[in-house]
């Protein structure tokens, strides 16, 4: 039976949504690690968990492999990401009608960043360029798929403007785009001037905050310099006091988590998705919420 769209569980809910975000583990020791954590994070309830994508269809097995294993443990709806990089129209296609067939109605359309090593994203050959190519052709070709998009609270690294940023995110969901999952932040202030100027500029659509709960000092500084996001000064004092007490780290991120989510909820209602990494520390921030 086919997955419910989110649109579908965002009509039929009455609190907001919480998801989850995993990645497909390069080895079968870290797909161990993967259904351990997803086994903690099943009893905080998801309403849907999202699986990535590599670069030019790297994962794209291991991507699949995943969304069966999270669906076999009882996740729904499962939505696998797709990016252009790398990969042409037809291959674009061809995995699109792969998960259709699955039974997936519902795929996270993303550019997507540059390869490792690459500092520019490059245009396939036959390829698309921008996400919401990517959204246009998903919807020509299965109309009934829900699509998610990207938004940038501080801006995309590779735009000149907050403006220009923002009818970047406005073609992608004129193209066919559901709901948006904001980049990571760390302070709440960027979702909140986010939320407002996309609502002063006509867009309606549901927007999840997306929050990583952080697990070290080195690892926030490398998330943050790829996507542009702010690394508070407080929050890398208490991660480099942590040193190598991999703990008290977690610990020190979890309670910043823990304090945004609060400070969130209390301005009103908010759309959770949660950049868990694989790691099952972010049930104990879901479970200390309830």
């Amino acid at each position: 039976m086919p997955d419910k769209t989110i649109t579908e569980v965002l009509a039929s809910a009455d609190r907001p949504l919480l998801s989850f975000e995993f990645f497909p583990p390069k080895d079968d020791a870290g797909l161990a690690t993967l259904r351990e954590a997803a086994g903690r994070l099943r009893a905080a309830r998801p309403d849907f968990v999202t699986v990535t994508y590599g670069a030019g269809g790297s994962t794209r097995a291991r991507t699949l492999e995943v969304c069966e294993l999270l669906r076999d443990m009882g996740f729904g709806p499962v939505m696998p990401h797709l990016t252009c990089v790398g990969a042409s129209r037809n291959e674009l296609a061809d995995f699109a009608d792969e998960v259709y067939q699955r039974g997936y109605r519902n795929i996270m359309a993303l550019r997507g960043d540059p390869p490792k090593g690459e500092k520019t994203f490059r245009v396939a050959t036959d390829g698309l360029a921008h996400a919401a190519d990517l959204v246009a052709l998903l919807k020509a070709q299965h109309p009934d798929l829900c699509l998610g998009v990207a938004g940038y609270p501080e801006k995309h690294p590779e735009a000149s403007s907050l403006e220009q940023d923002l009818a970047h995110l406005r073609a992608k969901l004129d193209a066919g785009g559901d709901f948006v999952t904001t980049q990571l932040f760390f302070e709440n202030r960027y979702y909140a001037d986010f939320v407002s100027r996309c609502r002063a500029a006509g867009i309606r659509k549901p927007i999840f905050a997306g929050l990583m709960p952080a697990l070290s000092h080195k690892q926030i500084q490398r998330f943050t310099a790829l996507c542009g996001a702010h690394f508070p000064e407080a929050l890398a004092r208490e991660l480099l006091a942590a040193g190598d007490d991999a703990s008290a780290a977690a610990a020190a991120g979890l309670h910043w988590a823990r304090s945004q989510i609060q400070d969130l909820m209390a301005s009103g209602p908010v759309n959770l998705h949660l950049y868990v990494l694989n790691r099952a520390h972010a049930a104990d921030l879901i479970a200390s919420l309830r």
